[in-house]
């Protein structure tokens, strides 16, 4: 008899990446299948291997909906063929998210499962908008209320004349398209025209809309605003905070788009920074990193390893891939005692450091040139040794050499070139849908040339997308392959980058 698995339902938060819950990270790492839906997003998958699939509405005799039977049979089958399965939804699974459905239909089936809370959009939003839901002087209750009832059900359940006397703040979830019947509501059961509202769109993300007037002006301010949803409306004396403590929309980069070309293994960590700054990050990986196609030339480098004077590092995949096969072959960081490290700038050293091991050696100019002009000195008559990539530049052991180094360089990772970008980010760069394009490397230049469709290099020519590029090296090969370069980053980090995106569009880098 085979074992039954079982069925998280998971609360995944409004919308920021990093509104998500550790429990839930732990359910999404140990799923065989993913099913999320369209308010999740998507940069989540990000913390699982499973199978993922997005819960697509249908068309029925009411408008738009999602097909509920058919998840609900989706997550049985799933569990009884003994798959570990998380149901991905967008805020808090029981808060207008018909988890509770879910949850019964589980239960019926006999199907074991969980319920992992997250942030629902209401106290989230309002706090990303600036919005007091509760305020000493101004409201000690709240009241959620759907903007959107079953379309099924033969009335409202909603009691205008009970919300309008509510002494607190309301909060209408999905509210968008009744906005106008929604505030006509409330103003004809006795709520004051003057009352303070907001209609939030998109809230937590770098798209997040924000629109502030009485609830008699609100329908025509959102009509006039273009707001999109998911939307939040909000109604009460809680708003006028909005102007004194607003934070999000006062975020360096917020809102807007940047993309990073570089391998999708290793953009994470810039992802984050993005997120950080109120930015949106857009995934244009042009190259994958992979092992070499074969370890011996690595393997008899580690089995010498002790007889080099230094190791010098100069990308994060390189630390990654030589001491992970150090590792792999039940060596430690003990066989490079007689060494000493360089490392070619911030993150490599980060990189090294998280394996307990810290440079020697970083240069003030984090290039090729950099490191060699700041290492010359130190190895003439010195055994130097270089774990690279497949391809790149040559500069740096030529200049050591010519210092009086002995030097050796071993390919610890291939970089290979992406064929085509997926049609979802092609339809966005052809739609122009980006504010800039971040290059990080001479390869990835090539590579951004390559893949970017007609259409895009016109928006590029026109500078509706501007780049940006990691050094002047890298700027050299995008105009060598057409590329206009609108900044380069004056510390050639990513760091460096984002903040001369940030100078460029005139905003504080604090």
């Amino acid at each position: 008899m085979s074992r039954t698995g079982k069925v998280y339902l998971v609360g995944a938060g409004p919308g920021d990446p990093e509104l998500i819950s550790l429990r839930a990270v732990r359910c999404l790492r140990k799923a065989d299948l993913v099913l999320y839906d369209g308010l999740v997003n998507p940069l989540l998958l990000r913390h699982t291997r499973a199978v993922a699939e997005r819960t697509c509405r249908v068309i029925g005799p009411h408008g738009e909906r999602l097909d509920q039977q058919d998840i609900n049979r989706r997550l049985i089958e799933a569990a009884r063929a003994g798959k570990t399965v998380v149901r991905l939804k967008g805020g808090d699974p029981f808060v207008f998210g018909r988890g509770s459905e879910e949850a019964e239909a589980l239960a019926e089936a006999g199907v074991p499962f969980e319920i992992v809370p997250g942030i629902t959009a209401a106290t989230a939003v309002a706090a990303y908008a600036g919005i007091a839901l509760t305020h000493r002087r101004y409201a000690s209750a709240v009241a959620l209320v759907t903007g959107h009832e079953d379309p099924g059900k033969p009335g409202s359940a909603l009691d205008y004349r009970i919300l309008a006397a509510f002494p607190g703040t309301l909060v209408f979830y999905m509210a968008l398209r009744r906005v106008d019947a929604i505030c006509r509501e409330l103003i004809a059961h006795g709520k004051p025209a003057e009352t303070p509202a907001a209609m939030i769109g998109c809230g937590t993300l770098p798209t997040q809309q924000t629109v502030v007037a009485t609830l008699e002006e609100l329908p025509q301010a959102v009509a006039r605003s273009g707001l999109r949803p998911p939307s939040l409306l909000i109604a009460g004396a809680g708003v006028t905070l909005r102007e004194k403590i607003g934070w999000f929309e006062r975020r360096p980069l917020f809102g807007l788009r940047i993309g990073i070309a570089r391998a999708e293994q290793q953009a994470w960590e810039v992802v984050e920074q993005i997120v950080e700054k109120g930015a949106e990050p857009v995934l244009l990986p042009a190259i994958e990193v992979g092992p070499p196609e074969d370890w011996s030339a690595v393997d008899r480098v580690l089995d010498a390893v002790d007889e080099y004077d230094w190791i010098v590092f100069t990308s994060v995949n390189g630390v990654e891939a030589f001491l992970g096969r150090l590792w792999e072959r039940g060596g430690d960081w003990r066989r490079l005692a007689g060494c000493r490290l360089a490392a070619i700038g911030p993150a490599t050293a980060a990189a090294l450091e998280r394996h307990r091991l810290r440079p020697d050696l970083m240069p003030s100019s984090y290039r090729a040139e950099g490191l060699a002009d700041a290492l010359a000195p130190l190895v003439p008559g010195c055994r130097v040794l270089w774990p690279r990539a497949s391809r790149g530049r040559d500069v740096l052991p030529e200049r050591l050499r010519r210092a009086g180094a002995a030097v050796d360089t071993v390919v610890v990772y291939r970089n290979v070139d992406v064929s085509q970008w997926p049609e979802t980010i092609r339809g966005r760069l052809e739609q122009g849908e980006l504010d800039w394009l971040c290059l990080s490397s001479p390869s990835i230049a090539r590579s951004v040339a390559r893949l970017l469709p007609p259409t895009a290099w016109e928006h590029v020519r026109a500078g509706r997308i501007k780049v940006a590029a990691i050094s002047p090296v890298t700027q050299q090969a995008a105009i060598e392959v057409g590329l206009p370069v609108t900044i380069v980053a004056e510390q050639y980090t990513w760091p460096g980058l984002l903040k001369a995106i940030a100078e460029a569009e005139g905003r504080s880098t604090e």
